[in-house]
């Protein structure tokens, strides 16, 4: 009976797929890299509406620096928010007068959705503090997070603050 296995040796016998131990540690090193990086493709969004956000905080300050530059140019740098007459202001180009404080926008709705080309379907406006204009995208939660426009004083420039929870670029805040 054993030369009929003589033809077989038993060295030369290739192993063919993987071991049931081999394919178990594969799976719980993927399980672990999974949990690790889950977080980060979970919060697409978060990061998408941080990332709009600082993109609507710097159209915001190139939109205040030209019309300041325009300002500058007309001598109406130094006109305050109330001393404008309701048909004077600062051609920005739009076909509507800016009516700057200090040379700067007014942190007010009209004038920068004016400036800017602010669709309210995608942006939630709110400047019911004097002075400050509050911005969040539409569909964000705007207590955390949003950035504050406060509009120029006679001793600063224009400031332009963004809120997260963290203090910092926090996706998962928004």
């Amino acid at each position: 009976m054993l030369d009929n296995w003589s033809g077989c040796d038993m060295n030369n016998m290739k192993q063919q797929g993987f071991t049931l131990i081999e394919l178990v540690v594969v799976i719980i090193i993927l399980g672990i890299l999974a949990v690790t990086a889950a977080p980060k493709f979970i919060n697409l969004q978060g990061d998408a509406r941080l990332s709009t956000l600082n993109g609507f905080k710097g159209a915001l300050q190139g939109a205040n620096s030209l019309v300041y530059s325009k300002a500058a140019l007309g001598g109406d740098e130094k006109i305050e928010s109330g001393d404008w007459a309701n048909n004077d202001g600062v051609d920005i180009g739009t076909g509507t007068l800016a009516q700057t404080n200090l040379g700067y926008l007014q942190a007010d709705i009209d004038e920068i959705t004016n400036a800017m080309d602010v669709d309210a379907d995608d942006w939630q406006l709110d400047a019911s503090v004097t002075g400050e204009l509050k911005v969040a995208p539409v569909n964000a939660p705007a207590e955390t997070c949003h950035f504050v426009y406060v509009e120029a004083s006679e001793t600063t420039t224009p400031t332009y603050k963004l809120y997260t929870p963290t203090g910092n670029d926090d996706p998962f805040a928004c």
